[in-house]
C-alpha cells in the first residue's frame, strides 16, 4: 500500500514557499509516496508537481510587505466567514485523504497567522483513530523577531508534532542561531540538507549567460528596488563592460517592466524569468539577487561570485540573517536592508569581485529531497 502525505503550504508574498514545497512533493513522489500538495496562496502557473496531486484552498495573501495581516487576492481583509469556510474545506479534505503523514510547511515555527485553520487541523489529526505522523518542515533560518511569548507558543504547539525536518546544512547554517528555544525541540529535530533540484553538471550545458551579470529578484513581489538599483549601479562598477541580464519574476507588473526597460541602457537585457536560470547562474561572472531560500541554495550550488540584497523589515529578519551568515563566512557580499542604493550596490559588487569564488568553499549539502524521503520512510517503518 502506498503511503499518503498531506503537504500543507502557504505562500504570502513571494512564491518561494510554494516552489520549495513543490520540490519536496516531487522528491516524495519519486520516493514512492502518494502526495497531495495543499496550497493556500495565490495560484501560480507552471509549478512542476512531478506527479503529486494538488488542491487549491480559497487563496489569501499578505495584505502588504509587512506580512502581518492577511487579505484575499483583491485586497479585501479576511473575515470570520472566510476563515470558517476555508477551515471547513481543509478539514473535509484531510478527512477524505486519511494520510499517513501530515507535513506542515513552516508551522508552528512560522505561518502563525494561519492558526485559525492549522490548530483545528492538528486536532483532527490527533483525534483520528489511526493518527498520522505529524511533521513540521522548516527552512534554515527562522524569523528572529518573534516575541518570547510567541516562541513559547511555538514550543507548546510543537508538542503535537512527532518531528521537525530542518532543510539546511548544519555545517553552514544552524537553526539554533535563529530559534532561542532550540533545547526544547532538538530531540525531535533532524537536518536534511537543503531542498533543491540543482545539477551543476547539467547546468553547464551550453554557454548561455557566459560572463554576464545576472540580476534576479525571485517572484518579484518586492524586487523593484533591487532591479532599479542594478541598472543605476552598472556604470559605477568594474563590470560595466559586461552584459547585465535582469530577470523579472511573475509578480512584476507590466507597468514596472516598462519602467525598467525605459531605464535600461545598451548592454542591459530585461526579460522574464527563464527556465534555464541554473545555466545562466552557472555561467555568469556574478549573481546579484535577493536572499530568499531557493535563490540562495541555487547560488551556493552553482554561482561563481554573488551579491545578496536581502528583503527585510523589523518583523521579517530571515533573509537578512541568511545573508549575514554567508557574509561572515566570506562566501558572498551583501547590501543590508534599508541601505540599498546604486552606490552601495556597486560597492558590494566590487567586494564580491575581489573576494574568493563560492566554488572554492566546501560544497553545501543540497540532498534535502531524498533525505526527507528517507526520514519519512524511517518513521513509517515497523
Amino acid at each position: 500500500m502506498t503511503e499518503r502525505v498531506f503537504l500543507y503550504v502557504q505562500h504570502l508574498l513571494g512564491i518561494g514557499h510554494l516552489r520549495r514545497a513543490a520540490t519536496l512533493a516531487r522528491a516524495l513522489v519519486s520516493g514512492g509516496f502518494d502526495v497531495l500538495l495543499v496550497s493556500g496562496g495565490a495560484p501560480v502557473a507552471g509549478i512542476d508537481l512531478g506527479g503529486a496531486r494538488f488542491h487549491q484552498l480559497p487563496p489569501l495573501r499578505a495584505a502588504d510587505a509587512r506580512l502581518k495581516e492577511l487579505a484575499q487576492l483583491d485586497g479585501t481583509p479576511i473575515d470570520e466567514a472566510f476563515r470558517a469556510a476555508r477551515t471547513r474545506q481543509l478539514l473535509e479534505l484531510f478527512d477524505a485523504e486519511q494520510p499517513d503523514i501530515l507535513l506542515t510547511e513552516q508551522f508552528p515555527f512560522g505561518r502563525t497567522q494561519l492558526r485559525f485553520e492549522l490548530l483545528p487541523l492538528l486536532e483532527a489529526a490527533q483525534n483520528r483513530a489511526s493518527a498520522p505522523w505529524i511533521v513540521s518542515s522548516v527552512r534554515d533560518v527562522l524569523r528572529r523577531s518573534a516575541s518570547p511569548a510567541r516562541v513559547d507558543e511555538m514550543v507548546v504547539t510543537f508538542e503535537a508534532f512527532d518531528a521537525v525536518l530542518i532543510h539546511a546544512d548544519p555545517a553552514l547554517v544552524r537553526l539554533d542561531e535563529s530559534f532561542p528555544a532550540w533545547p526544547d525541540i532538538q530531540d525531535r529535530a533532524l537536518y536534511t540538507g537543503y531542498v533543491a533540484e540543482v545539477d551543476p553538471a547539467r547546468a553547464l550545458q551550453g554557454s548561455v549567460g557566459a560572463g554576464e551579470v545576472i540580476v534576479s529578484a525571485g517572484g518579484g513581489a518586492v524586487g523593484m528596488p533591487l532591479l532599479q538599483a542594478a541598472i543605476a549601479a552598472r556604470p559605477m562598477t568594474g563590470l560595466a563592460d559586461r552584459r547585465w541580464r535582469l530577470l523579472l519574476g511573475p509578480n512584476v507588473s507590466g507597468a514596472e517592466e516598462e519602467t525598467l526597460r525605459a531605464a535600461a541602457s545598451e548592454g542591459i537585457v530585461v526579460e522574464p524569468a527563464r527556465a534555464d536560470f541554473p545555466s545562466l547562474l552557472r555561467n555568469a561572472a556574478l549573481s546579484i539577487s535577493q536572499a530568499g531560500y531557493n535563490t540562495v541554495v541555487e547560488t551556493l550550488c552553482l554561482a561563481d561570485r554573488a551579491v545578496l540584497v536581502p528583503f527585510g523589515t523589523a518583523r521579517e529578519t530571515e533573509q537578512a540573517d541568511r545573508a549575514r551568515v554567508l557574509v561572515e563566512r566570506g562566501m558572498v557580499a551583501s547590501v543590508p536592508p534599508d541601505t540599498l542604493s546604486p552606490q552601495s550596490l556597486a560597492a558590494a559588487v566590487a567586494r564580491a569581485w575581489a573576494g574568493p569564488s563560492i566554488r572554492s568553499f566546501p560544497a553545501v549539502d543540497a540532498n534535502g529531497g531524498p533525505a526527507t524521503v528517507a526520514a519519512l520512510k524511517q518513521m513509517l517503518s515497523p
